[in-house]
């Protein structure tokens, strides 16, 4: 997978080089590369941001200067497109010569069979757009090319998302969070964790994300885990865990992501499609106040 990531504050993804992901760079399954955005601007300043249009506080970075790095790094040439700057943020903006853009929800659907793609994705955080996701990172892994643009100040000009999509590119704004950081440096590194620890390889033990938060078809949060002595400080490892029988250990951990989920989520046990839980879910469902006769799950 080929990342490329624009930032005022190139330096930062340094951080990107630890871990299990410096590691995956060294055996050659990802190759990152942070770029100045300042570095394709031509005044003496270098300046990357002017006054908002209409007022306001702050500053808004320029579209001149992203549209000259993004062009080379995409290998477009600048053209003039025809878009409606009174369409919603996340509408697609039209070019007679773009292709529409594959349906997010129909790639994620069947994101286990889908193919890498050639054709490069371009994302920018956002604090007011939709929420990054499990799902969003699953889709993403099977990329070949990502391509992050850092925000900074009040953000970036409106227009640039809308120009690059008109153009063909599959453009994504994602929020991770409902606060507002300073830039999107942190919230591309989150990203980027969420994504290339999916790819294969990455992990030494694959088998460790399977049965993680937010993960697969019917999303749970994970149940808690424990590690030796048995007894640390007068607080115990239940003993179930200690029994040996993997049957009972399955399903104590499955009844406690249930649980967990009903406190702190909610919403994930709505969302659970009833025709895939078996007998044992659907009494610790309704032991947990939920009725499960219907397609998902609705609080009694």
């Amino acid at each position: 997978m080929k990342i490329d990531i624009v930032s005022v504050f190139p330096e930062y993804f340094e951080v990107l080089n630890l871990s299990l992901l410096g590691k995956a760079q060294e055996k050659g399954l990802v190759e990152v590369t942070a770029h100045n955005l300042r570095d394709w601007t031509h005044d003496v300043h270098h300046s990357v941001d002017d006054t908002p249009v209409g007022g306001g506080a702050g500053m808004v970075m320029k579209p001149e200067v992203w549209s000259e790095c993004l062009d080379e790094l995409l290998h477009l040439e600048p053209t003039t497109v025809t878009c409606d700057s009174t369409a919603d943020a996340d509408d697609t903006a039209s070019a007679d010569a773009a292709e529409p853009a594959e349906s997010a929800t129909e790639i994620a659907a069947n994101a286990d069979t889908v193919p890498a793609t050639d054709r490069p994705v371009l994302i920018f955080p956002n604090p007011s757009a939709p929420l990054f996701t499990q799902q969003d990172a699953t889709e993403l892994s099977h990329a070949n090319h990502l391509l992050f643009g850092c925000g900074r100040y009040e953000g970036y000009d409106a227009r640039i998302p809308q120009y690059y999509r008109a153009q063909g590119v599959d453009v994504r704004e994602y929020s991770i969070g409902d606060y507002v950081l300073n830039g999107g440096e942190v919230a591309v590194s989150v990203m980027l964790e969420a994504i290339t620890r999916l790819l294969p390889g990455f992990m030494g033990n694959a088998a460790s994300i399977v049965e993680e938060s937010y993960t697969g078809e019917n999303a749970l949060l994970e149940h808690r885990q424990y590690t030796k002595p048995a007894d640390w400080r007068g607080i115990k490892v239940p003993d179930v865990l200690l029994s040996g029988d993997h049957a009972k250990v399955d399903r104590f951990r499955r009844d406690e992501a249930l649980a967990k989920t009903n406190k702190l989520r909610p919403d994930l046990i709505e969302a659970l499609d009833c025709s895939k839980l078996d007998k044992a879910d659907r009494k610790t469902l309704m032991a947990l106040g939920w009725e499960v006769s219907g397609t998902h799950p609705r609080q009694r």
